[in-house]
């Protein structure tokens, strides 16, 4: 494996720098978005300037990866790890995450408190209900790309390419939908990394690109 080519890479939708796991709470947030939407990779050992500092210890790193994953996420996840060293002997964990068939999965956040995550650009972003719904329906062989954009959700895009941001009301009433209809429209947009969710507790929930 070329480490280096993949740090080049930068964090994005399918890779996320970690420089250690400090909790599998923590970890299990980052792995089940990237099983809920295209899958990925983690790089453990790398800061989230792309510095490869390595791990103390990659058996303890991965001891808690298996935690993560067995224990803290339902469905549990399957992974791939492996042990990369580097050309100064720092040993990066290298964890690869399959896009799942199960969708969607929830990563425990607090005891008896399960919550789903999808992967939005680098950022793992809570799910609501609905994009849960939107979850299970899917299918990792099922790529918007493959899809042409209709009317409406190219009109979003355009709209988003002079505007900072957009809501849902917002969206509903440039496309004169109903607010269920816009915030779907607006998920498989996210979902899908044509937009970009944002999540504020003091504001109105908005979109960009």
């Amino acid at each position: 494996m070329n480490l280096r080519a993949l740090i080049r890479q930068g964090e994005g939708e399918r890779l996320e720098f970690k420089k250690k796991t400090t909790h599998p709470t923590r970890i299990a947030r980052t792995l089940a978005s990237l099983a809920n939407t295209r899958g990925g990779q983690v790089l453990v050992g790398v800061d989230d300037d792309g510095r490869v500092v390595g791990v103390r210890d990659a058996e303890e790193e991965m001891y808690q990866l298996r935690e993560a994953a067995a224990h803290y996420i339902e469905p549990p996840l399957e992974l791939a790890l492996q042990e990369v060293e580097d050309e100064a002997g720092a040993v990066v964990v290298v964890v690869s995450v399959p896009e799942s068939r199960h969708k969607p999965h929830r990563a425990q956040v607090a005891p008896g408190e399960w919550r789903s995550y999808v992967r939005v650009r680098d950022e793992s972003v809570q799910a609501s209900s609905l994009t849960e719904r939107v979850l299970e329906r899917q299918q990792p062989e099922a790529r918007l790309e493959k899809i042409p954009l209709n009317k409406d959700e190219l009109r979003v895009l355009d709209y988003l390419r002079t505007h900072p941001r957009l809501t849902v009301p917002d969206c509903a009433k440039l496309l004169n939908i109903s607010r269920r209809r816009a915030y779907r429209l607006l998920i498989k947009l996210t979902l899908h990394g044509h937009t970009r969710y944002h999540d504020k507790q003091q504001q109105e929930a908005y979109y960009t690109i």
